[in-house]
């Protein structure tokens, strides 16, 4: 609805909506006996598909396949923070009894490509600890989370991930580590070292530890002063002049493209997008 309206919203809603996304390549066939797991989410979803779908392709060329799996939504997050830890519950109960089936099937891992829901998802064992239906079940699921940048370093690890060569325009990042990333599932500097192995240069960025000012619903709620850290943070980003700025969460890449010189784009996106073409 706002995309069909967009052009006639005054500028300050106007400026809120962000661009509509092209369509996403198409995911690759589910062909390979090892599957992890991923959910249909509420946000991404609608803005950016193609992070789950370059998860997918890159997962693809490792032999393993994600599967979007059905009844899935939104992970539980947006409740949680605003205050409705019941309305959580319900969201989180609806995504563990839509995995169960195949978790119990030999799903290896839920791997989840926006580190919001990967840090909310990490923490369903908590949140359900005291409910004698899920408990059991909530912890095995968060035992089963994985961020991307685990699952594809593990992989990567053992067997190459053929990539493209670099054109000169794009070699240099400023990488954003997510407050959910690097303090939520604290896997500070991990995302960094893949792109630095698949060739990228990447610009020093300081005061890399503080939030960018999206914060979930903060930017929606409070717009002045997430506006005022988000430019804060645009700042420090390109003072090393990158060609791109990098990011690892649907809610960061949306506030920092609103106000951004260059293109801001999820590190899964940037390595799919170099992978070789696969013969007929």
């Amino acid at each position: 609805m706002g995309w069909a309206l967009r052009r006639w919203l005054p500028a300050r809603l106007r400026a809120q909506i962000p661009v509509r996304p092209a369509p996403p390549p198409a995911w690759p066939q589910t062909r390979h006996a090892r599957r992890v797991l991923t959910l249909g989410g509420c946000v991404q979803g609608a803005v950016a598909p193609g992070y789950d779908v370059a998860l997918a392709r890159i997962l693809d060329r490792f032999g393993v396949a994600l599967v979007q799996v059905g009844g899935t939504g939104c992970c539980g997050a947006i409740s949680q923070h605003l205050g409705a830890p019941a309305e959580a519950a319900q969201a989180m109960r609806r995504n563990i009894d839509a995995w169960w089936p195949l978790i119990e099937a030999g799903a290896e891992a839920i791997v989840l490509s926006s580190s919001g829901c990967g840090s909310m998802v990490e923490d369903y064992a908590h949140l359900l600890k005291d409910d004698p239906d899920y408990a059991a079940k909530a912890r095995r699921v968060s035992a089963l989370l994985r961020d991307p940048v685990e699952l594809v370093g593990a992989l990567w690890g053992c067997a190459d991930l053929a990539l493209a060569p670099l054109a000169d325009e794009q070699q240099t990042l400023a990488f954003h580590p997510p407050c959910s990333l690097q303090h939520g599932m604290r896997l500070k500097g991990r995302v960094e070292l893949l792109l630095q192995r698949a060739g990228y240069r990447l610009a020093p960025v300081k005061d890399g530890h503080l939030c960018c000012g999206s914060a979930g619903t903060y930017s929606i709620l409070q717009p002045a002063l997430a506006d005022e850290l988000g430019q804060r943070k645009l700042a420090k980003l390109m003072a090393g002049q990158p060609q791109a700025i990098a990011s690892a969460n649907v809610g960061c890449i949306l506030h920092l493209q609103k106000n951004s010189p260059v293109p801001v784009r999820h590190w899964l996106e940037l390595l799919a997008e170099r992978l070789p073409q696969e013969p007929a």
